[in-house]
C-alpha cells in the first residue's frame, strides 16, 4: 500500500484538474500492482483510501483545512474535514500500518525566511516511513532545508543520483547520504533503519524525469523573481505560497507545471515498486 496527501487535491490546483492529478497518481501506483490510499479527513473521521465519492467530494469543496499535526485534534474533535499535509499524512498513514508514502516535494526551511520551518520536517524526525518524493519544494532554501534534515536525523537516499533533486530540476548540487539504483537496495537500508530501532523516515529523494526538466538555473530565476514580488506585496502566511507557485508557472510558460506533474506520477511509480520490494519474501 502506498499513502497519498490529500492537500494536494484541496490546496493545490483547481477543480477538475486537482481530481486529475488525484487520479493519475492512483493509476500509477495500481500500475505497479501496489493498492494507493490518499489519505483525508472527513467529518472528523480519518479515512485512509479515499474512494471515488471521497475524493470528488474534496476536489470540489472550499474551504477545508490543511491539516498537520497541531490541527489533527482540532478537525476530528469538531467533526470537519481535512486535507492532510505531508506532516498529517505521515502520523495517518503510520497509526494505520502503511509503510511507505508518495508525494512531490516536503516543506522545509523558507527563502529568506529562517525562522519560517515546516513542520514536515519534526515529523519525518519521528516518522518512521519510507518517504518518496523529489526533494524539497524548491521555493525553500533548499540548502537550509538539507542541513536541519541532517540534525533531524533523517536519512536522504538519492534514488538512481548521488545529487538532492531540486524538485522542478535534476539537481542541486547538494549531496545525498547514500544512493540506491533499485527498490530493493531501498528496502535493505529501510530494514537497517528499523533493526536499529531508529523512528526517522526514510526520505528517498527521486529526480524529476529528464525529459519534463525545468533546468535549475531558469528555475532558480523565475522563483527569485516571485519571491521578490511576494515580498514587495508584503505577503504571509499561508498567501504566500500559492502566489510564488502561481507566479512561478506564469514565468515559466506552464513549464513548472509540466514538471510537477511528472514528478508527482514517477514518486507515485518509485513508491509502488518499493512497496512491493517490501512484502516480497
Amino acid at each position: 500500500m502506498v499513502a497519498l496527501e490529500s492537500s494536494l487535491i484541496s490546496h493545490g490546483l483547481p477543480y477538475p484538474e486537482n481530481l486529475r492529478v488525484a487520479h493519475a497518481m492512483e493509476a500509477a501506483v495500481r500500475e505497479e500492482s501496489a493498492v494507493p490510499a490518499t489519505i483525508a479527513i472527513l467529518k472528523g473521521e480519518p479515512v485512509v483510501g479515499l474512494d471515488e465519492a471521497q475524493l470528488e467530494h474534496l476536489a470540489r469543496s472550499k474551504g477545508v483545512r490543511k491539516c498537520s499535526r497541531r490541527d489533527l485534534a482540532v478537525v476530528t474533535g469538531q467533526g470537519l474535514d481535512g486535507a492532510t499535509t505531508v506532516a498529517g499524512t505521515l502520523i495517518l498513514a503510520h497509526q494505520a500500518g502503511v509503510r511507505v508514502f508518495a508525494t512531490g516535494g516536503i516543506g522545509g526551511v523558507h527563502r529568506g525566511h529562517p525562522s519560517d520551518v515546516s513542520a514536515d520536517l519534526e515529523e519525518l524526525a519521528r516518522t518512521p516511513l519510507v518517504v518518496v518524493c523529489s526533494g524539497a519544494k524548491a521555493l525553500l532554501d533548499l540548502e537550509a532545508t538539507r542541513e536541519r534534515l541532517e540534525t533531524c536525523g533523517v536519512p536522504i537516499v538519492g534514488y538512481q543520483t548521488d545529487d538532492f533533486p531540486a524538485f522542478y530540476s535534476r539537481r542541486s548540487g547538494l549531496a545525498v547520504d547514500a544512493r540506491a539504483d533499485t527498490p530493493q537496495e531501498v528496502v535493505a537500508i529501510a530494514r537497517s533503519q528499523a533493526d536499529l530501532g531508529l523512528t526517522a523516515a526514510l526520505l528517498v529523494a527521486v529526480p524529476v524525469p529528464a525529459a519534463d526538466e525545468l533546468p535549475r538555473e531558469e528555475a532558480e530565476a523565475a522563483i527569485a523573481q516571485a519571491v521578490r514580488q511576494a515580498d514587495e506585496m508584503d505577503l504571509h502566511g499561508a498567501a504566500v505560497t500559492p502566489f510564488l507557485l502561481a507566479r512561478t508557472a506564469e514565468l515559466t510558460a506552464g513549464r513548472s507545471l509540466q514538471a510537477n506533474w511528472s514528478l508527482l506520477i514517477n514518486n507515485a511509480r518509485v513508491a509502488a515498486r518499493i512497496a512491493q520490494a517490501l512484502v516480497a519474501p
